[in-house]
């Protein structure tokens, strides 16, 4: 059942919020051991959320357009008086005295949270391995990751934990382990969706997305937590624009192209590309012009991002210092105590990528590495500009492999950074994409299809992607 029909059936009274919320429980305690997808269980809570819910609609009132749906969310979301970690030993216990705008508009709309789940530390990272909890498991094949850093919202999606999830995207954590656990994931446009209270990565480069198991239900999840929040200075001030009530207008007469960058070059496995071309007909028979189009920048993505989200992330991280809250080691001195506390909290990733962009903003290199990396991003926001002047949308593979083995990566940081090679060009532009399943590869593991739009291209995004979804082999 998907969110919008359990939310339908709530709001009438067919169902009991209480029901459903114990149902999804009873699948997150009986198959959690194995995947190992949530940080916090909140049982007290979903069961007092869902109970309020129940007597909303006793009254005669309307709870609300997610009335009832289980939601998960990403523990790097703040929630006031509920541990909130970043899967990392540095914030393990920490409960926020905030929540972050995007959790209270799930809640004001109905939505009842059950688990914070697992991500890699801090959100660094492509397989949730990086976690100082345990790695997440794939729901279709446990040896498997299940992408990242969003994994353990993508997992609980997939495995049936909860109906919804809310994941954070600084370079492809929500599409990319939304592609290879077989559900759909979105970035949307940079400032679209409020940051406050997201505990920041790459501050430049963060937003907010659902994970769904349709179409519709994401763009539910997106018209709910999307528009202008004054405690985000970098939100969007115009009106939002619902995409919900568009989804099904088709995509007759749309301009679309294969993304010629996305789909050239060493790693991608034939299936994922077969499957972006299967997409590319499918289009075409649904009415849209289906092109090829050159990003020529966009081939320089993945070495800009590596430059511009550790140096954010050394800045963001500073605050962890073992004074204000957190996690603290002592010492003899507040230097020693500092430098013992990040050591001891913070792991390999989390520390390797504060030391590369502790040294690309450092005193000489500046220039030569954070502002050429700016320049490369800037000639990609002009590249994709132009592609947009002749289409509507464009088209690549959302992970160029379906789901890798456990350990497959993680001693080799470039192969796994090369996992986010189609999605971090959207982050760097700050415009909208979406990650939809398109068929089985190899094992028969899902396969990602992605979606690119330009900033607030969201409704004539989310045509495509249903286009694609009823298309889907």
């Amino acid at each position: 059942m998907t969110a919008l029909e359990l939310a339908a059936e709530v709001r009438s009274g067919a169902r009991r919020a209480r029901d459903v919320v114990d149902e999804h429980l009873a699948t997150i305690e009986s198959r959690d051991n194995e995947l190992n997808a949530c940080n916090l269980v909140m049982v007290a809570s979903a069961h007092e959320a869902a109970d309020a819910i129940d007597a909303t609609v006793a009254r005669g009132e309307d709870p609300g357009p997610l009335a009832g749906v289980p939601i998960a969310l990403k523990d790097n979301l703040c929630t006031r008086g509920v541990a909130t970690t970043c899967s990392s030993k540095i914030l393990e216990g920490w409960r926020p005295p905030y929540t972050a705008t995007v959790v209270e508009r799930v809640l004001a709309a109905g939505a009842v949270p059950v688990a914070k789940t697992n991500l890699d530390e801090f959100a660094m990272g492509s397989s949730t391995e990086n976690s100082a909890f345990g790695a997440t498991r794939n729901p279709h094949d446990p040896s498997r990751v299940p992408g990242g850093s969003s994994g353990g919202s993508a997992a609980a999606v997939a495995a049936d934990y909860a109906r919804l999830a809310l994941g954070s995207d600084t370079g492809g954590s929500i599409r990319q382990p939304a592609a290879l656990c077989g559900v759909v994931g979105v970035k949307p446009t940079y400032g679209l969706v409020s940051r406050y209270g997201l505990i920041a990565f790459a501050s430049s480069l963060d937003q907010i997305g659902p994970f769904a198991t349709t179409v519709s239900d994401a763009a539910l999840l997106l018209d709910v937590i999307a528009g202008h929040d004054p405690m985000d200075s970098t939100s969007i001030a115009s009106a939002y624009q619902p995409v919900l009530p568009v989804v099904d207008r088709g995509v007759d007469g749309l301009r679309i192209a294969i993304v010629d960058e996305l789909v050239d070059g060493d790693g991608f496995q034939p299936e994922v590309l077969d499957a972006v071309d299967q997409a590319a007909r499918a289009l075409e028979k649904a009415g849209a012009t289906v092109d090829r189009v050159s990003v020529p920048s966009a081939r320089y993505g993945l070495s800009a991002y590596y430059v511009i989200a550790p140096a954010e992330a050394s800045s963001n991280l500073a605050r962890y210092d073992g004074v204000r809250y957190g996690l603290r080691v002592d010492g003899n001195d507040v230097a020693t105590m500092n430098a013992r506390t990040r050591d001891a909290g913070f792991g390999p990733e989390v520390k390797r990528r504060i030391m590369l962009g502790t040294y690309a903003l450092s005193a000489g290199y500046y220039d030569a590495f954070y502002g050429q990396a700016q320049r490369v991003r800037t000639l990609i926001i002009r590249d994709f500009a132009r592609a947009y002047e002749q289409y509507d949308a464009l088209l690549s593979p959302t992970s160029p492999t379906v789901a890798f083995e456990l350990g497959a990566k993680a001693a080799d940081p470039l192969a796994m950074y090369l996992s986010d090679v189609c999605t971090i060009p959207t982050n760097l532009a700050g415009h909208a994409a979406i990650s939809v399943p398109y068929g089985t590869g190899e094992g028969g593991l899902p396969i990602g299809v992605q979606v690119l739009a330009p900033a607030l291209g969201e409704p004539v995004m989310f045509r495509v992607a249903r286009a694609l979804e009823e298309a889907a082999p």
